[in-house]
């Protein structure tokens, strides 16, 4: 009896145990996606941040590469050893592998539901940003189900009958339908009780449901201006996540999910512009440094998880010899300024070719104007962040960012 006894009194105490050390379950998810965001890519950043800043050679850390956990994931599609965009997002928001050019489908073309969906029906707020448009291939794949991830108007639909709490950022490409005829996907969206707001100047602090948040309405179509055009009165994706947090924090005691993509690292990647892809991977970093600071408030509560879809471009630190010359990009890039860019205006060879002697300036190098099939960096930090250190696939982020949820 009293051996009997003594195993109850033991396995209480270990069933106690247990449900004490049991991990935290993260009451607010960020998942940050820099679109063709490769190790490269964030190197060449931080290498440039420090030379912005002091001039000598060294690196400042971005606001993520501090994150105390650092995996990488594999990027392949179930089509092809290098994904695209569309691919890569299904794979990161619904944890399923499928063809290039796929939306929210697997290769059969049947609906996979990503993790935003899932968190949504167990009641967490959830928010979709980006850089880029709104119902592009990164954003879309987490509220978003086609074959074909240029069909954008079908996108724009699902968009609004999708119920997320905040989308914010660049608009809706072919609002009306490639050929112009529909229904606009904002008048769909504000049908379905988005409140459409242009700009920080029509912003309320009151509004705390479905908000669309949008450029100015003469914009509000396009992706967000980069950092190297923009003026004071243009919305930033830095902005945008702090407005996001807003409406999405609103409901005191309601977990949310916010995915938030800078998209622009891989246009400017595929265009061989080391400037450009340089002045938006810091942006997204600064967007980032946003959600940091509210981890900072809720450490015990917050898991933030920074990743990329894959790299694009091949973009290498060197060029020839052992000197990179970020003096020498400056200098090209404010050559280009005060000639205002003038011989360069619908030439697309122009173009090339001054981006080609400006990467020769800088002594930066690029292996193609396409993406890359290689591993690309996860860093992470906050409740469950372990989860994420080590070599993985890109399936498994969203799976675990899953598990760890209630």
């Amino acid at each position: 009896m009293k051996k009997t006894l003594n195993a109850v009194v033991m396995a209480a105490i270990l069933l106690l145990t247990a449900c004490t050390n049991s991990p935290k379950e993260p009451k607010y998810i960020f998942y940050f996606i820099g679109d063709g965001m490769g190790f490269s890519h964030v190197s060449i950043a931080e290498n440039y941040a420090n030379y912005a800043r002091t001039g000598a050679i060294g690196n400042d850390n971005l606001s993520f590469s501090e994150f105390p956990v650092l995996g990488m994931a594999s990027t392949y599609s179930a089509s092809n050893n290098i994904t695209c965009s569309s691919a890569a997002g299904t794979a990161l928001s619904t944890g399923h592998k499928t063809n290039n050019g796929f939306l929210g489908v697997a290769p059969d073309s049947s609906w996979v539901i990503s993790i935003a969906n899932k968190l949504q029906e167990k009641g967490y707020r959830i928010g979709v940003a980006s850089s880029v448009n709104i119902n592009h291939a990164t954003p879309a794949s987490f509220y978003g189900h086609s074959a074909d991830r240029n069909d954008y108007y079908i996108l724009a639909e699902q968009l609004a009958t999708s119920n997320f709490d905040f989308f914010g950022g660049g608009g809706l490409l072919d609002p009306c339908g490639k050929n112009g005829d529909k229904k606009s996907g904002y008048a769909l969206a504000e049908e379905n009780g988005y409140t459409l707001v242009h700009g920080l100047g029509e912003w309320n602090s009151s509004l705390t449901d479905k908000v669309f948040l949008l450029q100015n309405k003469e914009n509000r179509d396009n992706d967000l201006r980069s950092p190297g055009d923009r003026d004071e009165n243009d919305l930033t994706l830095p902005q945008v996540v702090e407005k996001g947090i807003e409406v999405l924090e609103t409901a005191e005691g309601t977990p949310f999910f916010f995915m938030v993509e800078g998209g622009k690292i891989d246009w400017f990647a595929h265009a061989n512009n080391p400037k450009a892809t340089i002045l938006e991977t810091l942006d997204f970093s600064d967007a980032i440094a946003v959600a940091l600071k509210f981890y900072e408030k809720y450490p015990d509560e917050t898991l933030i998880v920074v990743t990329a879809d894959h790299e694009t471009g091949g973009f290498a630190m060197g060029r020839k010899g052992y000197s990179v010359d970020f003096a020498g990009l400056d200098a090209a890039e404010q050559a280009h300024k005060d000639s205002d860019g003038k011989s360069y205006e619908n030439n697309a060879n122009a173009e090339k070719e001054r981006l080609q002697k400006t990467n020769e300036a800088a002594r930066l190098g690029w292996t193609t104007t396409g993406h890359c099939g290689g591993n690309v960096p996860v860093f992470a930090i906050g409740v469950g962040s372990e989860a994420f250190a080590g070599k993985m696939d890109n399936t498994d982020i969203p799976k675990r960012i899953l598990n760890l949820s209630k």
